[in-house]
């Protein structure tokens, strides 16, 4: 007989696949790619960290990014499993109602953190970029808050992916977020445009459920 954990994998990609719209399943190519924007910008965050002398912040950053390396192991399945499952519990079979407003605003913020990095993306100097953030690091913020204040109204059942968003949040408000606008990265920028396509079609799903 099978181990469990061998077919936990196989388990998710069912629930994923098997959902009642077409346009809410997310591909594996679709994780993969945010796993990796996300390896590769929180590596650069420690290394800024550690050259500002920061070592306990740099050293936060390089686990999150090992974590994200070898996250499609078992423990990536595990989450996996208990975010599929949160969803499909709490959000797969019902109308999202109101929150699907919140969902069309929280694209709408997105497209505004986009628009903030491709103009921050442009500078070339490290001194630009830095210049840059300290004028506009406040406006920035303010659109990520606002943000993450719509998920929560979205994802607003006690759960795995209230906890996901929570936890991300804090990071950011955290210093997370004025290292990475520092880094000036594309990352950042492709990262924020992978979750906005997912937004996206979370978005599409629940409007065509409400009808």
């Amino acid at each position: 007989m099978a181990d469990k954990t061998q077919l936990l994998p196989f388990l998710v990609v069912f629930l994923v696949i098997s959902k009642p719209t077409p346009s809410a399943s997310f591909s594996y190519g679709q994780i993969r790619t945010l796993f990796s924007l996300a390896h590769s910008l929180m590596t650069r965050v420690g290394n800024l960290r550690a050259s500002r002398g920061d070592e306990s912040g740099a050293e936060r950053a390089r686990l999150i990014a090992a974590k994200l390396e070898h996250g499609f192991g078992l423990g990536f399945w595990g989450t996996m499993w208990s975010v599929g499952w949160d969803y499909i519990k709490n959000y797969g079979w019902r109308g999202m109602g109101s929150a699907s407003a919140e969902l069309l605003g929280a694209v709408s913020d997105l497209n505004e953190l986009l628009r903030s990095l491709n103009e921050l993306t442009r500078l070339e100097s490290v001194m630009d970029r830095k210049e840059w953030v300290s004028r506009n690091y406040q406006d920035v913020l303010r659109v990520s808050r606002s943000f993450f204040r719509r998920l929560l109204l979205v994802f607003r059942q006690s759960g795995a992916l209230r906890e996901l968003v929570e936890t991300v949040q804090k990071e950011v408000e955290g210093g997370l977020l004025g290292d990475c606008l520092e880094l000036g990265s594309s990352d950042l920028k492709g990262l924020i445009q992978a979750f906005k396509d997912l937004v996206l079609q979370f978005s599409s799903t629940s409007n065509n459920r409400d009808l």
